[in-house]
C-alpha cells in the first residue's frame, strides 16, 4: 500500500507543497475507511475537520422535510469536502455518505488552521477549490431552477464528456438513480428521457457508457434547457 506521504502529495489541493509542508500535513491526517452506504456526517453535526476522498465515491446530499433526497455533489478521489463548515467554525450543513467502498483522510479543524496560519500557498489552494465548488455549485441551481429536466440532463453530459477529456463518449460515474436526485427528479422520468434523447438521435446508451451522437444538438438543449416538443 502506498504511503500516507504518497498520497497526500498527490492531492490536488496540496500540489506543489515542500516536502517538510507534506509531513506536516500527513502528521495530523487520520486515516477513515469505509464501506458503502456508511455515513460520514449528518447535517447539524459539528463541522471539525474537513476530508479528502484518496480512493472510492462520496455523495453529498440535503434531505426534506419528507425525506426526499436532493444529491449536491459525487465526489472521487482527491477532492475536499466540509472545508467551508471548518473554516467558519459552524456545523456542516448536509449530509456526507460513501455510495462506494471509499478510504478517506481527515483533517483537524485545530490542527489544520494552525498549519494554514503558517502557510500562505496552502490557504491559497484551498480558496482555489472552494471556489470552483461554488461555481459548480451556482451552475447546478442555475440548471435546477431554470431548465426541465432534458436540458438538466444534457449539461451533465457535456459537463462529464469536458472533464473526462472525451469528445463523443461518457462513462456514468454514478448509477442512474443517483443521477436522478443529482438532477433533481425521479429514475422513472430520467428513463424516459434517455429513452427520447436516444430515440432523436442525440445520444446511444449502452448501461452506463453514453455515446453522444449529437453534440451540437446535446449543446443547443442544454443552451435553452427545454422540453421535448
Amino acid at each position: 500500500m502506498e504511503k500516507i506521504l504518497d498520497l497526500i502529495s498527490g492531492i490536488p489541493i496540496f500540489n506543489g507543497l515542500s516536502e517538510s509542508h507534506l509531513q506536516e500535513i500527513k502528521n495530523i491526517a487520520v486515516n477513515k475507511r469505509l464501506n458503502k452506504g456508511e455515513l460520514i456526517f449528518s447535517e447539524g453535526d459539528d463541522g471539525n475537520g474537513f476530508f479528502v476522498v484518496v480512493d472510492g465515491q462520496i455523495k453529498i446530499f440535503k434531505l426534506s422535510s419528507e425525506g426526499k433526497e436532493q444529491i449536491l455533489h459525487i465526489l472521487g478521489a482527491g477532492e475536499p469536502f466540509g472545508q467551508v463548515a471548518m473554516f467558519a467554525g459552524r456545523s456542516f450543513p448536509a449530509y456526507a455518505e460513501a455510495i462506494a467502498k471509499s478510504h478517506l483522510l481527515f483533517f483537524p479543524r485545530h490542527a489544520f488552521i494552525g498549519l494554514i496560519s503558517g502557510n500562505p500557498q496552502l490557504g491559497m489552494q484551498m480558496l482555489a477549490v472552494l471556489s470552483m465548488r461554488l461555481r459548480q455549485f451556482t451552475i447546478q441551481i442555475e440548471n435546477l431552477s431554470l431548465k426541465e429536466v432534458p436540458g438538466r440532463l444534457a449539461s451533465y453530459l457535456i459537463y462529464l464528456a469536458d472533464e473526462q477529456e472525451k469528445a463523443d463518449e461518457v462513462n456514468l460515474p454514478i448509477s442512474k438513480g443517483q443521477l436522478a436526485s443529482l438532477l433533481g427528479t425521479i429514475p422513472e422520468t430520467l428513463s424516459r428521457i434517455f429513452a427520447k434523447m436516444s430515440s432523436q438521435g442525440l445520444i446511444e446508451v449502452s448501461g452506463g457508457n453514453i455515446r453522444l451522437t449529437d453534440r451540437n444538438g446535446l449543446e443547443e438543449l442544454s443552451e435553452h434547457g427545454k422540453p421535448f416538443e
